[in-house]
């Protein structure tokens, strides 16, 4: 996590570039939301689950916690459950067998709650049947797996580094150079790897992935042999020689219906860099372009949009993001412009725990596996996830500080918005391009209010109601609030 801090810090400086960064609300304002224009069917919001599930992966109050809606009672407090329906789960890099008398190569860095055990210990053997390959691994995050889906979420399964022994200096947390560390020879037997959990998590474990993702962060060069977590460099050129092989060994493993995704690299820019590398051929080997969100303000989203939804006609997501902001104002705002500019179907927070108060939105000590406090991070985030749900159509709101979503079955019209500034300001929203607006009994608009700095922390309201077709609310300095608009159709 240190490594994406100094990341965050460096790349914070321009918002989206001069051409693009207008829309941060700083003074009333009118936003109109515009039904015609629309970015796609909401799939949903996720979490990466190692590590926290590596520490807590047996605990039902978390996976009722993150992957319901229901009020669950957490130290005393009931929370609003979060509604996560995308759980990622990474397959682990690492063994403590021998192989032929060859062992892991062990970073001095890393601590033991991120080391998470792979499947394929032994390489003399590829049977998934065989004593090579330890099925009891991983029993933790498997087993808050297995709780998210049956609670409903879909999954991904993705790779922070090859399995160690496919490494070139058999260190899974990276080259002692940062560069390439997945042997030449090891392209398929990686690819086979994930396909192989794939097919047994459906067999085995009632775990059907939707979507197998072979990197993380691949062309970055922070992956070296005294790191703090498992990674691996690996190049767009050997990204382009290993996709073919996956696609090869999902299919030959009766999974025709998994689908790719590639290649979850750091930023919104070097995602472009990566995609545009590639071959018509190996595009043609990926369903769905992942990037994740560590430029936070910066990088040209929409030139990403472009070229992966409009040229390439793929599916986008921002599979993973966080940042070192406690209040959710950061993760608000940098969500937002993803909604303005990146129009993604679904949005990943990397740890929904975290041993830093700044990344997480509930703490723990990896030390003593306690859990510990609710950051206010955690409420804003359940102003988007419990209200912006699957299968409703985002549509365009011409500002990076509000975004909106159509339920048009229960013709519902969620809006969440935040005030970044230091002064408070009123924002009226503008639905008189719609059909019909008619709201709740007597023009009722429900309003949910977050104030990062303190106060409400994910507070109802009832006290706001149409003008017409049109609905103003005032937001205090650095809040967040989503409003719904019933009876809505266009």
């Amino acid at each position: 996590m240190i490594r994406r801090r100094t990341l965050l810090a460096a790349a914070g400086g321009g918002l989206l570039g001069s051409a693009l960064a207008t829309g941060t609300a700083r003074a009333d304002a009118t936003i109109s939301v515009n039904p015609s224009a629309s970015y796609g069917t909401w799939e949903g919001w996720g979490t990466s689950l190692a590590w926290w599930a590596n520490v807590f992966g047996t605990r039902d109050d978390f996976a009722d916690i993150f992957f319901t809606t229901r009020s669950t009672t957490y130290n005393g407090t009931s929370l609003p459950g979060l509604g996560l329906n995308i759980a990622r789960y990474n397959l682990g890099a690492c063994g403590w067998n021998s192989v032929g008398g060859t062992t892991m190569a062990v970073s001095p860095n890393i601590p033991s709650f991120k080391q998470i055990e792979g499947y394929w210990q032994d390489w003399t053997n590829e049977d998934p049947a065989s004593a090579a390959w330890k099925w009891t691994a991983d029993a933790a995050q498997r087993a808050m797996l297995v709780k998210a889906t049956r609670r409903g979420a879909i999954s991904e399964l993705f790779a922070n580094s090859p399995m160690w022994w496919m490494c070139t200096n058999h260190n899974p947390s990276g080259a002692a150079d940062g560069g390439d560390n997945l042997q030449s020879w090891n392209h398929r037997q990686h690819a086979a790897h994930l396909a192989a959990v794939a097919l047994y998590a459906r067999q085995h474990w009632g775990v059907d992935f939707a979507t197998v993702e072979p990197f993380n962060e691949p062309s970055s060069s922070w992956w070296t042999a005294t790191g703090t977590q498992e990674g691996c460099h690996i190049g767009a050129a050997t990204q382009a020689a290993v996709l073919p092989y996956l696609r090869s060994e999902l299919d030959k493993r009766g999974l025709t219906g998994t689908r790719i995704a590639a290649s979850d690299e750091t930023g919104y820019d070097l995602a472009r860099t990566t995609w545009n590398s590639f071959s018509g051929t190996v595009k043609g080997h990926v369903d769905r372009v992942n990037v994740h969100g560590y430029q936070g303000s910066g990088g040209r989203r929409d030139l990403l949009y472009t070229d992966v939804v409009t040229t390439d006609r793929k599916a986008l997501w921002n599979s993973e993001t966080g940042d070192g902001d406690a209040t959710g104002l950061t993760t608000a705002s940098n969500l937002l412009y993803d909604f303005r500019w990146l129009h993604p179907t679904a949005w990943v927070y990397w740890q929904v725990m975290d041993p830093s108060a700044g990344w997480a939105a509930i703490t723990y000590d990896p030390a003593t596996r306690q859990p510990g406090a609710v950051q206010t991070k955690y409420y804003v985030l359940a102003q988007f996830t419990r209200h912006i749900r699957p299968g409703m159509t985002i549509l365009d709101t011409g500002v990076s500080y509000a975004a909106a979503a159509l339920d048009r079955p229960a013709k519902r019209l969620v809006i969440v918005a935040a005030n970044t500034s230091a002064a408070a300001q009123t924002l009226t929203f503008d639905l008189s391009r719609f059909t019909a607006v008619t709201g709740g009994p007597d023009g009722l608009v429900p309003r949910w209010n977050t104030v990062t700095t303190g106060g409400d922390r994910y507070a109802p309201h009832s006290d706001t109601r149409l003008n017409g077709t049109s609905v103003s609310v005032p937001f205090a300095p650095k809040s967040v609030q989503t409003l719904q608009i019933d009876g809505v159709t266009g």
